[in-house]
């Protein structure tokens, strides 16, 4: 499938429902605390999604039984919330939300502290969202989708931190996945060359120890193989005028 360039007219569109899924992170933010069951940021999401005449962009989407996906310490992805599941002080919380308003998709991801963590998370948490920046910063016209790559890598690695190499990035607008992939590792200089009106959706899932990650019993969530943690920062971005502009920062 070739990757689709958007126009000036579908990047603002795009643009829309990025503000509505970043401003839904930043109210995630103030429920992030000590005691909150998953399960309620789960029916939060949902809330907003309706608020702002939007839906979940990942609920039921190949089957997925929520509208968030919430990743805690070793869990990399995917998490499911469930009634079951509570944050507790020194938890690192990986969110992950999708939305899909008139026809286009949002996508961004940010982890969260718990309370007091300690400096190891929080190191994980610091470079996991500076790979971002470097991968955004990579994303410019003339360029090839492994320079991101590999600018995430080399943030990462040099850090003692892997990237997971199972699951990556890709392109989005009107699905919610597009080409092209975009993983975290890799040599410079590979794949497509990077166009005015690719939109991206950038994300380093990043481990404390190994990449090696396994799916639980559940068919979806994913947890490092070794049991450290894992981080994920996500942006979607569209290349405008030779550069990367962030989608999902949030405007007020």
């Amino acid at each position: 499938m070739a990757i689709y360039l958007y126009n000036q007219d579908e990047i603002k569109k795009i643009a829309d429902v990025c503000a509505i899924t970043a401003n839904i992170l930043d109210d995630i933010g103030d429920l992030i605390e000590d005691g909150i069951v998953l399960a309620e940021i789960d029916a939060f999401v949902r809330d907003l999604c309706r608020k702002h005449k939007g839906k979940p962009a990942f609920l039921g989407y190949n089957g997925f039984p929520s509208a968030v996906c919430i990743a805690v310490n070793d869990e990399v992805i995917h998490g499911i919330p469930g009634k079951d599941k509570v944050l507790h002080n020194g938890d690192i919380v990986g969110v992950d939300v999708g939305v899909l308003y008139k026809g286009f998709f949002g996508d961004s991801a940010r982890t969260y502290s718990v309370g007091n963590i300690n400096d190891a998370a929080r190191s994980l948490m610091d470079v996991t969202r500076e790979a971002l920046n470097k991968g955004i910063a990579a994303a410019i016209e003339g360029n090839r989708i492994s320079d991101i790559s590999h600018a995430v890598e080399s943030c990462v690695v040099e850090h003692g931190f892997s990237p997971v190499h199972q699951f990556v990035g890709h392109g989005i607008g009107k699905q919610l996945h597009e080409e092209p992939a975009i993983p975290n590792f890799g040599e410079p200089g590979k794949g497509a060359r990077i166009r005015n009106g690719m939109v991206f959706a950038i994300e380093p899932m990043i481990n404390a120890g190994s990449s090696e990650v396994k799916i639980q019993n559940d068919g979806w969530t994913v947890k490092t193989a070794d049991g450290c943690l894992s981080a994920h920062f996500e942006h979607t971005v569209a290349v405008i005028d030779g550069r990367a502009v962030v989608l999902t920062s949030a405007k007020d």
